[in-house]
């Protein structure tokens, strides 16, 4: 009889809870789903089942979470030609999880990812606000890897938030009336939004009224063991970049990081947050599920130099000096040659990091790299 190690075991029976858990909520959806039946389908104890997870929520998102990180999803034999085309080849695969007008309804919910019914407080609502941002960003960049060659890319991030508004839209229709509508219209639709000129800039008003960063020359000795929501695997925090931490209700100061980054250098944005048990979950969710999509339509090129890690335990944040993170939390440092060279923090703290030793691109040539 071969004799488990303890994280063996804890492995399986999270493992166990969690297929039992996906079975109850498809069977009964969020509402009416029961931590007791949970426990004894996974034939497991009700201490068991909360030893793993705190509460019901924390649990359907570990679900979703689960679902969304597919590990057969592939990357494309060739990135789109056109901005034309990768819209829609980004809302086709979108567009895959809409349930079928015969799926059970909290079968269809799970599909969905719906949170309806599951994140209905202020500040799960003002963490999805912002990670909605995060996702619009994330799509962007992938759009402005369609630029013709020889031209410089445009911002894409409200024609991302369009598109993503749109199909949010058919979402929320197919929870409430599946099988309406034609999903390749959908698609097709997206395909035009490529016509619009929105007149996209980024040019925040805050920008010039930036406190300087502090120049530093403080030993950096970057924590291991932390993994890349974006490329998968280690994150490796020691080259040369930008390392912002971001509590969960700043996250849409990612971009800010993105585009003020130098070329060749790394923007590693690191989330931070007071509930992580929940809130990390949901954003490892949202992230996932927006790049899981991506990354089946451009690949991984566009997003080469952008890293996103969630720091549970703060080890990341405490390493760079930071203390008592929470969901306002906005700092960053600048590395160089395996030292810390500039600190900032509050407001435009991304900016200020990056721009401490070098004068600021001007704001229409702040691009991804």
């Amino acid at each position: 009889m071969v004799r488990l190690t303890r994280a063996e075991q804890q492995e399986r029976t999270r493992r166990a809870v969690l297929g039992a858990a996906r079975e109850e909520f498809v069977e009964h959806g969020y509402a009416l789903a029961k931590i007791d039946r949970i426990a004894e389908r996974a034939e497991l104890t009700r201490g068991a089942v909360y030893s793993n997870f705190p509460g019901k929520r924390a649990l359907y998102l570990a679900v979703l979470v689960a679902l969304v990180q597919d590990p057969e999803a592939a990357d494309p034999s060739r990135p789109p030609g056109s901005l034309a085309d990768a819209l829609g080849g980004f809302a086709r695969v979108w567009l895959e999880r809409l349930p079928l007008a015969d799926d059970t309804a909290s079968g269809g919910r799970l599909q969905l990812r719906s949170l309806a019914g599951v994140v209905d407080d202020e500040r799960g609502r003002t963490v999805l606000a912002q990670l909605a941002r995060v996702e619009a960003l994330l799509l962007a960049v992938g759009l402005e890897s369609c630029a013709p060659e020889r031209s410089e890319p445009a911002r894409r991030v409200r024609l991302a938030e369009l598109v993503l508004t749109m199909l949010s839209g058919s979402a929320a229709l197919a929870e409430m009336a599946p099988g309406f509508g034609d999903p390749f219209d959908r698609a097709r639709a997206c395909e035009h939004l490529a016509g619009l000129d929105l007149d996209d800039t980024w040019a925040p008003s805050y920008l010039p009224h930036v406190e300087p960063a502090e120049p530093v020359h403080d030993a950096w000795t970057p924590p291991a063991g932390l993994a890349d929501e974006i490329a998968g695997g280690a994150v490796d925090l020691g080259a040369d970049g930008l390392i912002t931490v971001l509590g969960a209700h700043r996250l849409g100061a990612v971009e800010e990081a993105v585009r003020t980054v130098r070329p060749g250098e790394q923007a590693t944005v690191v989330v931070v947050a007071s509930d992580p048990a929940e809130t990390s979950n949901l954003v490892r969710l949202r992230v996932a599920d927006a790049v899981g999509s991506l990354r089946r339509v451009f690949g991984p090129e566009p997003w080469q130099h952008v890293r996103l890690v969630i720091d549970d335990a703060a080890v990341a944040a405490s390493a760079i000096g930071l203390s008592g993170v929470g969901d306002d939390t906005q700092a960053a440092v600048l590395v160089r040659d395996g030292l810390i060279t500039a600190r900032a923090q509050g407001l435009g703290a991304a900016y200020a990091a990056t721009t401490a030793h070098h004068p600021p691109p001007s704001a229409t040539s702040r691009r991804p790299r």
